[in-house]
This record gives structure tokens, C-alpha cells and sequence, in this order.
């Protein structure tokens, strides 16, 4: 529950080529605001300075990105080849994340699939935002695209005295906010998001929003970066959450994504459709359509974030 500083910098792996830093909640990647006094881009020259590389815009090539509210496992390439491989493995839907998350009321089902539309919210004050497409209250969903998340329910309790559940969640595909959308959407906010949690009294916030990083696994064409951060939603951390009901063990579900294989694109079967191999679970929907070619302004735009962070793409 501390606050994040310079010198807390989290390693959770490292390798010659790659970085797993367990972000701090409340802690922007990067910025170029002169009044940004902490950022992990600060946190990681304080501690690796040897590491900074001067031809980049923010001395460290960061592989993803996290929210500024979400702590968690964070991939950091220290080359630009290692920059490179990882991107293929997003690009091909090769990387598999898990999220451990507080949400608002007792969710009911142990397992399931959120699959609502996500869309630019069009509504005057709120563009920053996103929204779910046909979501009443709202001017317009502008380019809505299909998105999936699993859900898995862990523990059910109470958060200062609320009704609350601990989920882990599985992103299938990767949407700006689609984790807290999709809570949301479910009528189960994650707690202390005051962007699209229930409106209540500023002094009835918590410290910060309750949702963490906790896996990652991005397999490279040289190496396997894994990285499983420690569970921050635990009593002994965070006295106003008290649990008392066991769903679903930690543990198990971890061992799960551990022996998940990794989706090969090389292979002669269908594609897959997610970054991430879904969790099991009975009554599991259809896999969602093949991946559409890519567009000409996506290629535009990965070869925009290749000038800077990888190798030169093959033509």
C-alpha cells in the first residue's frame, strides 16, 4: 500500500534481452510533462541506467502498455531485435496475460465469456472514454470491434464493508479499457475506478483502482519471457478486504496457464483467433472468426512503431 517511488522499482525477470518489472499502481510508463515527478520510464534509468538507450525516445522500449491506475507485469525489450521479436508475438496473437481484479457485488457465475462490442465513446465529455456498443445514455459508439474476455471467479467477500468478488480475467482480444469496460458492462465495476465504476463519495474511494497485471508470457523466437507477479488482493496487504468464500483456487488456475500451449502460426491449422489460449470451462462459445487480413493502415502503423523500437521489417 505504499506509494511508488524511484527506488521501488519491482524486478520480477530479466534476461540479456528483456525486462518483466512489476508496475506500480498510479505510475505513468513514460512522459515528456515537466511536471510528471514519477514514471517507471524515471524508476528504470534510477535503477538500470547502463540499460537506457540514447536512441530512443524514452531511453527504454516498452513492449505493451498498462493503464496508469493498473500495476502489474510490464515487458520491457532492451534491444532493438529483442523489441522486434516481441512485437511479432503480439502481432501474431502469440502472448497470453492475466488480470487479478476487486469487483463490486457477488458475480454468480464461476466462469464465463464477456464478448459486448467496445467503441469510442462520442458523448461530449466523455471522448477520453470508451463504451459498449448500443450502451444507452450515450450520443454513439463510434467503430464498435467484437471483444472477448474470460472470467473466472476466485473468492467472493467484502471490501470495507461491500459486497465484492475477486475474478481473475483473461483478455482475448486487446481494446483500450476493454477489462474495466467489460466489468462495467456486467454491472460488477472494478472497484476504485472512478472512471467507469458507480458514481459515490470521493472519501469512499479506496487508494487505487483494483485491478494488477498478475501473468504474462511472451513466447519469443529465442526465448520464453514468463513472469507470474505476486497477488496484491490479499488480506495481509489490504485489511478492508475480508474474503470468505473460496470459488476457485489461485494456484490451480496458474498450473493452467503455466502447461497452456503456445499458439503456433506457423502451424497448418486454423489460426488463433486471441493472444491468449482461454481458460477451460463448461459451456464454452464458438471461437470467434478467423483474423481479418491486415489493412493497409494497420501495416501503416506497425511499420511506423517498427522505425523506432525494432529491427527493419522484412518487405
Amino acid at each position: 500500500m505504499e506509494p511508488g517511488s524511484v527506488e521501488n522499482l519491482c524486478v520480477v525477470y530479466r534476461s540479456r534481452d528483456f525486462l518483466v518489472v512489476n508496475k506500480h499502481w498510479d505510475v505513468r510508463i513514460d512522459s515528456k510533462s515537466w511536471w510528471e515527478t514519477l514514471t517507471l520510464q524515471k524508476q528504470l534509468r534510477h535503477r538500470f541506467p547502463e540499460l537506457a538507450d540514447p536512441d530512443t525516445c524514452y531511453g527504454f522500449r516498452f513492449c505493451h502498455q498498462l493503464d496508469f491506475s493498473t500495476s502489474g507485469a510490464l515487458c520491457v525489450a532492451l534491444n532493438k531485435a529483442a523489441a522486434g521479436s516481441a512485437y511479432r508475438c503480439f502481432k501474431d496473437r502469440r502472448v497470453t496475460k492475466a488480470y487479478l481484479a476487486l469487483v463490486r457485488g457477488h458475480v454468480q457465475e464461476s466462469r464465463m465469456t464477456i464478448s459486448y462490442a467496445i467503441g469510442k465513446n462520442s458523448t461530449e465529455g466523455r471522448t477520453h472514454t470508451m463504451c459498449i456498443e448500443g450502451t444507452q445514455g450515450t450520443e454513439g459508439c463510434e467503430n464498435p470491434k467484437p471483444s472477448l474476455t474470460e472470467l473466472v471467479v476466485l473468492e467472493h467477500g467484502l471490501y470495507a464493508g461491500d459486497p465484492v468478488s475477486k475474478v481473475l480475467l483473461q483478455p482475448l482480444t486487446g481494446r483500450t479499457h476493454q477489462l474495466r469496460v467489460h466489468c462495467s458492462a456486467l454491472g460488477h465495476p472494478i472497484v476504485g475506478d472512478q472512471t467507469y465504476g458507480q458514481a459515490s463519495n470521493q472519501e469512499d474511494q479506496p487508494f487505487r483502482m483494483m485491478l494488477h497485471a498478475f501473468y504474462l508470457r511472451i513466447p519469443t523466437c529465442t526465448e520464453c519471457v514468463e513472469a507470474c507477479t505476486p497477488d496484491p488482493f490479499v488480506p495481509t496487504l489490504d485489511a478492508c478486504w475480508s474474503p470468505h468464500t473460496l470459488v476457485q483456487p489461485l494456484d490451480e488456475l496458474v498450473q493452467v496457464l503455466r502447461a497452456a500451449p503456445d499458439p503456433d502460426p506457423t502451424e497448418g491449422g486454423p489460426r488463433p483467433c486471441s493472444p491468449s489460449t482461454p481458460l477451460p470451462g463448461p459451456g464454452r462459445p464458438p471461437p470467434p472468426p478467423a483474423k481479418l487480413p491486415e489493412t493497409e493502415a494497420q501495416r501503416a502503423s506497425c511499420l511506423k512503431w517498427l522505425s523506432e523500437w525494432t529491427l527493419e521489417p522484412d518487405n
